[in-house]
C-alpha cells in the first residue's frame, strides 16, 4: 500500500484483524503489525512525501487519524480480553455462598487454666468462696502469721526470692489464708489458686508454678471433715476408684500435719515409673489449722477449728493429660498444647 487511497482498505483490515486477536499477545502483534517501525502504516506515511505538495497536508492528516483510529481500537479490545480473563478466572474459582465456611483453628484452654477451673468449680459447688492476694508479700503473710520461725529452712534464700522492702515472692497460697481470715468472723471457707515461687530450677521442678490453697473454720470442725472433703475432691478429678493416703508430716502451720498421695492412675496402684514403682502420687499437705495461726488472725482458737490444704496444679493437670514434662506446660510450644 503506498497510495494515500489505499488508507480505507488498511483500515478495514487493521479493524478484522483488532477484532479477531485472541490474546494480548496476538494483539500486540497486530499492533505491530500496522503501526510498528515496519507496520503498514508506516510505510504508507513514508510514501506521503512523493505526493504533490498540494496534497500532502490533507494526507498526513487522514493517517494521523487512522492511527488514533488503529490505537483506540485496540485499547479497546486489550480491556475487552482483560475483562473476559478476568470473568474466566472468577468463574473458575467461584465461591458458592451456600456452602459452610472454612472455620479457623480454634483455640483451647491451656492445661492449667483447664485443671484449675474445674478445681475451683468443685469447691465453689461446696460453698466455699473465691479469694486472691499479692504475688509479691510481706514477711509476715508469708512466713510469720504462719507460724514459720525466724530459722526455718523455708526462708532460706536458696529457698525464697527476697526482695527490697522486707518483702519476699510468695513461696505458696497460704498467703492468702491469712488475708482472708484476718478481720473476718467464722465460719467461713474460702479457696484461693495462683502462681507461687521458689528458687528451686532443675529438669524436674520450676521457679514459678501454680497451687491451690483450700481451709474452712468453723466450730467443731475435725480431721474427718478435712478427708472427706479431699476424699470426693480425689474422686472428682481421678474418678470414682481413686485412693487416697494421708502419712503423718509436720508443717508449721497445720496440726496435725499430713502428707496426702492418691494412688496411681496410670497403673492402678500396681507401680510403674511414673509412682516409682510404690502405687502411691505425692499430691499435697494437709492439716488442722495450727492454734497459733488462728490467733494471729484474731480468731478465737479455744472456739473456733479449721483445717487447710493445698497441692500443686502443675503436677495434677501432668496426671490429668498424660504430660511426660513439666517443662512442656511452660515452653507454648502448639504442636505439644494442641495434643491435649
Amino acid at each position: 500500500m503506498s497510495g494515500i487511497d489505499d488508507l480505507d482498505a488498511l483500515l478495514s483490515v487493521a479493524r478484522r484483524a483488532v477484532a479477531s486477536a485472541g490474546s494480548s499477545q496476538a494483539l500486540t502483534e497486530v499492533r505491530a503489525r500496522f503501526l510498528g517501525r515496519k507496520g503498514s502504516l508506516s510505510e504508507l506515511l513514508r510514501g506521503i512525501g512523493e505526493l504533490p505538495p498540494d496534497e500532502r497536508g490533507r494526507a498526513g492528516q487522514a493517517a494521523n487519524e487512522a492511527k488514533r483510529s488503529i490505537e483506540t481500537w485496540v485499547a479497546e479490545r486489550r480491556e475487552a480480553l482483560e475483562r473476559s480473563a478476568t470473568d474466566a478466572a472468577l468463574a473458575d474459582r467461584r465461591l458458592d455462598v451456600t456452602l459452610p465456611g472454612a472455620a479457623p483453628p480454634a483455640g483451647h484452654l491451656h492445661p492449667i487454666t483447664h485443671v484449675t477451673r474445674e478445681m475451683v468449680g468443685f469447691f465453689t459447688s461446696l460453698g466455699f468462696s473465691v479469694e486472691e492476694g499479692p504475688e509479691v508479700e510481706t514477711d509476715w503473710n508469708n512466713f510469720e502469721a504462719l507460724n514459720i520461725p525466724p530459722d526455718h529452712p523455708a526462708r532460706d534464700e536458696q529457698d525464697t526470692f527476697y526482695l527490697e522492702g522486707g518483702h519476699v515472692l510468695r513461696t505458696h497460697t497460704s498467703n492468702v489464708q491469712i488475708r482472708a481470715m484476718t478481720g473476718r468472723t467464722p465460719p467461713f471457707r474460702f479457696i484461693a489458686t495462683g502462681r507461687v515461687y521458689r528458687h528451686d530450677v532443675s529438669p524436674r521442678h520450676s521457679p514459678m508454678f501454680h497451687q491451690i490453697e483450700g481451709f474452712l473454720v468453723d466450730e467443731r470442725v475435725t480431721f474427718g471433715d478435712l478427708k472427706g472433703v479431699l476424699l470426693a475432691f480425689g474422686r472428682h478429678l481421678f474418678g470414682d476408684e481413686v485412693l487416697l493416703r494421708f502419712r503423718a508430716n509436720h508443717f508449721p502451720f497445720t496440726e496435725p500435719s499430713a502428707e496426702l498421695d492418691y494412688s496411681c492412675t496410670l497403673c492402678g496402684g500396681a507401680g510403674c515409673k511414673v509412682c516409682s514403682d510404690s502405687g502411691w502420687v505425692e499430691w499435697g499437705g494437709c492439716g488442722m489449722i495450727h492454734p497459733a495461726v488462728l490467733e494471729r488472725c484474731g480468731v478465737d482458737s479455744e472456739r473456733y477449728q479449721g483445717f487447710a490444704f493445698g497441692m500443686g496444679i502443675d503436677r495434677t493437670a501432668m496426671r490429668r493429660f498424660g504430660i511426660p514434662h513439666l517443662r512442656h506446660l511452660f515452653e507454648g510450644d502448639l504442636r505439644v498444647l494442641g495434643q491435649i
